[in-house]
């Protein structure tokens, strides 16, 4: 079966595809994902406003970015960026931004729909008490929060949270179509230019594979010591 598979494809040009590939994946997942929290938390809050009109935008920010193919948001934001940077600028021209800067907004604001909706659930997870009690004590709604809410509803939502970091982490293979040397970018131009298709492929999903299937392995194992915890 793996007669004339050629391992030098690999070890030859490992520097480049761990070093360079894998570790712009990693900086790109990890950016988008802490980016992503926070707008998702901030959207959380405001989808459980009890103003109408917050709570509504939230609601449709969340709806409408989940209803839209994210290869598609890649690109048009891609597109879009430099005209929007033209118009806040006043530059005579569109000025790029750089391919990375589109795909870290891309993955922010996309993941953040999703990271909102894990928030949301966390915070219902817990009693109303919670909140009244709160209050009682004199405490403003940004301190409930602050203090009380989210503590307690982060222990219920890290694993979820963790699961969708992994899957933005597979997700982030996509930008190889803006040009970027991403870690499936790195092994696509290696497999192109040495015509190893099979072999450098094979590699990129064995490393998908091992990353994905250890880090799913320590969620579990997470969320079952906080179920026991709890």
């Amino acid at each position: 079966m793996f007669h004339g598979f050629d391992y030098k494809a690999i070890t030859d040009n490992l520097s480049y595809l761990l070093i360079d590939g894998l570790g712009f994946t990693l900086r790109l997942t990890l950016m988008a994902a802490i980016g992503a929290t926070a707008l998702g938390s901030l959207v959380a809050v405001m989808e459980l406003s009890r103003n109408r009109l917050v709570s509504g935008i939230a609601v449709g920010y969340v709806n409408l970015t989940r209803a839209l193919p994210l290869l598609l948001v890649i690109f048009w934001f891609y597109f879009l960026i430099p005209w929007v940077w033209q118009w806040v600028t006043g530059a005579d021209r569109p000025t790029p931004v750089g391919a990375f800067l589109s795909a870290l907004i891309t993955f922010t604001l996309f993941e953040a729909a999703y990271y909102a909706e894990i928030v949301r659930a966390g915070i219902q997870s817990l009693g109303r008490g919670q909140m009244g009690a709160a209050e009682a004590l004199g405490l403003r709604y940004p301190q409930v929060l602050a203090y009380v809410i989210l503590p307690q509803a982060l222990r219920n939502m890290l694993p979820v949270l963790l699961m969708q970091t992994i899957i933005l982490f597979q997700d982030t293979s996509l930008v190889y179509v803006l040009s970027i040397t991403d870690f499936l970018g790195a092994a696509s131009k290696i497999a192109n230019r040495d015509f190893r298709l099979i072999e450098l492929y094979s590699f990129a999903a064995v490393v998908y594979l091992v990353i994905s299937a250890t880090l799913s392995a320590f969620v579990r194992r997470l969320q079952s010591r906080i179920a026991i915890v709890r």
